[in-house]
């Protein structure tokens, strides 16, 4: 058994989220955020002028105000469920690792949370980044930042990363336990998969072909040695493994990609557009799931939850349902347990950490 001084460290790294729903301490986020270029990937200069010409004058207080209208009283939702993912994957791994939670961007900070881990005798760490699919702004910005940490002492310990599971069979199989009571309960005539968008040119960078990406129509309709690191494609593979396991019909689905921001193209279709057409089409009652998500916030409960269902109503809908991210629902410890296990048990022989299948029903 491993004793306190040689005890593996498992890093959970989400996003951020601001420490309180005012102006302030939203400004603060917004800029550590937004200051990111993994994150706003232009000239540091077109950067600058961006962030305190435009972003941070007026974003803050209008953010600020969503945050007010989805804050718990433990404090924000993205780190209340996290705290609780936390604690529940703690209990269930018992003595195996030092469990500990980080944000990318805000608190608890991945420095602060790294020395903390290390104070404690940490010298192994597994990082789990808490996104399904890869993203240059998301997972790649946050294990950069997780390196950049590691590294800066004299000492740098051993560091693995888990594999992106947009297609990891455990978390497809919670995901849809979770969803499947809620589109059930609703009577949903139609399910929309809402991903957090990118711009479309980050999704281009990743084309190792350079001619793959948007070439055509289904260029994200498989994953193939071009798009595996595609965001796109992910996540019309992960839509892909979720339709099967709930057993929609063709046509009883659609993918959308919201809260894009600023003039470029992200990519599409965009969620605002796709809802107006879906009520034009018939679809009365509306189910949406939001699986790049695994923890409920800002975007979940406010923009879908609220702004999308005035929306989707205000277009002749007569219901949107929010089916609940993962949050600590036991389904999704589970998978977080067997995800860090099979990582870590792959890299200790010696082999490839799993890799994902593709499953496979048409979209």
């Amino acid at each position: 058994m491993n004793t306190p001084a040689n005890k593996p460290g498992l890093l959970l790294v989400n996003l951020g989220t601001p420490d309180a729903p005012h102006s302030g301490p939203v400004r603060r986020y917004l800029r550590e955020f937004l200051s990111d270029p993994r994150v706003v990937d232009i000239h540091p200069v077109g950067r600058w002028m961006l962030l305190n010409l435009i972003i941070l004058p007026t974003r803050p207080a209008k953010s600020a105000e969503a945050y007010r209208k989805v804050w718990m009283p433990e404090g924000s939702p993205l780190l209340v469920y996290s705290r609780a993912l936390e604690v529940a994957v703690r209990e269930k791994l018992g003595h195996e690792y030092d469990v500990a939670l980080a944000m990318r961007y805000g608190s608890p900070s991945i420095p602060d949370t790294v020395a903390a881990m290390r104070a404690r005798g940490v010298s192994d760490f597994t990082v789990l980044p808490l996104y399904p699919q890869e993203a240059t702004s998301s997972s790649a910005s946050s294990l950069a930042r997780v390196y950049e940490v590691l590294s800066s002492g004299w000492d740098v310990p051993n560091v693995r990363a888990v594999p992106a599971f947009h297609g990891h069979p455990s978390f497809l199989d919670a995901f849809a336990q979770v969803a499947r009571p809620v589109i059930a309960e609703a009577r949903a005539d139609h399910v929309l998969f809402s991903y957090h968008g990118v711009p479309e040119r980050h999704v281009r960078k990743t084309d190792t072909s350079g001619q793959h990406c948007f070439a055509s129509a289904g260029c994200c309709d498989a994953l193939t040695d071009a798009n595996r690191h595609c965001y796109r494609a992910q996540c019309f593979a992960t839509t892909r493994g979720i339709v099967e396991r709930l057993g929609l019909a063709q046509g009883g689905f659609s993918v959308s990609f919201q809260s894009r921001l600023g003039r470029t193209p992200w990519v599409k279709p965009y969620t605002d557009l796709v809802l107006p057409e879906l009520a034009k089409q018939g679809v009365k009652r509306l189910a949406v799931m939001c699986p790049s998500f695994v923890a409920d916030c800002l975007e979940t409960l406010e923009e879908v939850g609220m702004r999308a269902r005035e929306q989707f109503v205000e277009a002749g809908g007569e219901s949107l349902t929010l089916v609940p991210s993962l949050n600590a629902h036991p389904a999704w410890v589970d998978a977080v347990v067997r995800m860090v296990r099979e990582s870590d048990g792959a890299a200790t022989a010696g082999a490839s950490p799993w890799r994902q299948g593709a499953p496979t029903p048409s979209r």
